[in-house]
């Protein structure tokens, strides 16, 4: 069941009763998807989440549920922490974990499992691939989330990936440059190793800009699509092997260098 429910209370009421009346769930399924992300509401003018059930809503109130059992169901995989820095926090992500929720839930993103489990708050910094895994930062008040979303959009974060394509490719350095949606991109791509059983080639790939699926695009161009790509290469496998290896950057809070490496 994937459905929407739009609710404006005309008398005083509770969040979860509201949204029993007008779906036909049982509350405790609509608790649950409350707690997992899926009803919103405005608050002091932005539209964010309502989790809790029980929240009395005044007469004019609107809130909205965006239920999709499927979605619900899911387990998420568990991220690590890998250092708390106080503004900001480091982060392994694992394969088939979201970077942050939809509007259907956020339960199954790196984004709300790292604000549940330090208890803090969350901003998104930058995004990985949902099908990737490797290394992500997690900023902890407004400020830190700008200056280092800043070094992203300014190129000054490096970026390593680590990658497995399809074939033989041998490369040292090499340029890719293909504009993706109209915008310049940048990869580099040197040559790790080489499977000749499997017919793969491990590689290292450094990005100067970060386009949508900009590895993988690149990669698919030149004729050796990431294996267990499903959206470029046509593969069937069930993990991407495309993982985010190393970052650094000058911290913008401490002024020093750091070195993220996994």
């Amino acid at each position: 069941m994937r459905k929407q429910f739009d609710v404006t209370v005309d008398q005083s009421t509770t969040a979860v009763d509201a949204l029993a009346d007008a779906s036909g769930l049982p509350k405790q399924r609509i608790k649950d998807a409350m707690a997992k992300g899926a009803c919103w509401w405005t608050q002091k003018g932005k539209h964010v989440r309502l989790r809790k059930a029980k929240r009395e809503l005044k007469p004019g109130t609107r809130i909205q549920l965006f239920y999709d059992d499927q979605v619900l169901a899911r387990k998420p995989e568990t991220p690590t922490l890998l250092e708390n820095k106080g503004r900001y926090s480091i982060w392994f992500k694992p394969h088939g974990l979201l970077s942050q929720g939809s509007q259907w839930g956020d339960h199954c993103s790196l984004l709300r499992l790292a604000e549940i489990k330090l208890n803090t708050p969350c901003f998104l910094v930058h995004r990985l691939d949902a099908d990737a895994a490797g290394l992500m930062l997690i900023a902890h008040d407004g400020k830190a989330a700008a200056a280092l979303s800043e070094l992203f959009a300014g190129r000054a974060m490096t970026k390593i990936y680590r990658a497995r394509v399809a074939g033989n490719l041998m490369a040292d350095d090499l340029r890719l440059d293909t504009p993706l949606d109209g915008k310049d991109s940048i990869s580099r791509v040197t040559t790790l190793g080489r499977d000749e059983e499997s017919d793969t080639t491990d590689v290292q790939v450094r990005i100067e800009t970060g386009r949508k699926h900009q590895i993988r695009r690149h990669l698919a161009g030149l004729g050796h699509p990431i294996v267990g790509d499903r959206l470029y290469g046509g593969a069937r496998s069930t993990v991407l092997e495309l993982e985010a290896i190393y970052l650094e950057f000058k911290c913008p809070m401490l002024g020093k260098v750091v070195k993220i490496s996994v």
